[in-house]
């Protein structure tokens, strides 16, 4: 007993330092659905704050997302599986693209795209830092606006913190909170009809 007892104890640290890599695995593998507050900041290659942004987030896998930007100006952008539409409140302009073009390798993939991550992105552990595991995403195609993706979690395997760099060396700091996973989301969040009188560009 007692030796089953301390090989238990050796286990548990190495459970509780599972890798960044590790951790994203399971938040895609065990989150069929989504739901979140998000703070977003906009840097430029000298770390100046270009731009604040907030608002919600949901998405079912596969493809389906919904992210409402409520300030400082209000957008929303929905998946509903086949398309991607943006919605620009104050303009009352919808851009529509394919769903499969738009997102390429994009962070939107990552949380609502399918269960095969190593498919577009090379991942690599980054280590542990202040209580959250790390790790960097590499997107395989050129066809895409960022060059890296870094992620951190908590120790429940929950997103807390994506760091985007794109190609014009600018930094998006993306903060989750109320993070809830398997929230029953009604269909009709992920369906999009442009607003009457509303511009509509592309497809």
């Amino acid at each position: 007993m007692q030796k089953f007892l301390a090989i238990l104890l050796l286990l548990c640290p190495l459970a509780a330092q599972a890798a960044g890599s590790d951790k994203l695995k399971v938040f895609v593998a065990e989150t069929r659905s989504g739901q979140a507050e998000f703070s977003q900041v906009l840097l430029d290659q000298t770390g100046k704050r270009l731009q604040t942004a907030s608002g919600t987030m949901q998405f079912i896998r596969p493809g389906k997302f919904r992210w409402i930007y409520q300030k400082p100006y209000e957008q929303i952008i929905v998946g509903d599986g086949a398309k991607f539409w943006l919605y620009d409140v104050d303009l009352n302009q919808v851009t529509v693209k394919r769903l499969d073009a738009a997102l390429g390798s994009s962070p939107a993939a990552l949380l609502a795209g399918s269960n095969e991550i190593e498919r577009n992105f090379t991942l690599k552990d980054l280590g542990a830092q202040d209580g959250l595991d790390w790790l960097e995403a590499i997107p395989k195609s050129r066809d895409t606006s960022f060059e890296r993706i870094m992620m951190a979690f908590n120790a429940q395997s929950e997103l807390v913190i994506m760091d985007l760099y794109d190609a014009f060396n600018h930094h998006t700091v993306l903060r989750f909170a109320k993070m809830q996973r398997n929230p029953a989301l009604a269909p009709a969040l992920f369906k999009f009809v442009p607003p009457k009188g509303a511009d509509v560009l592309g497809e």
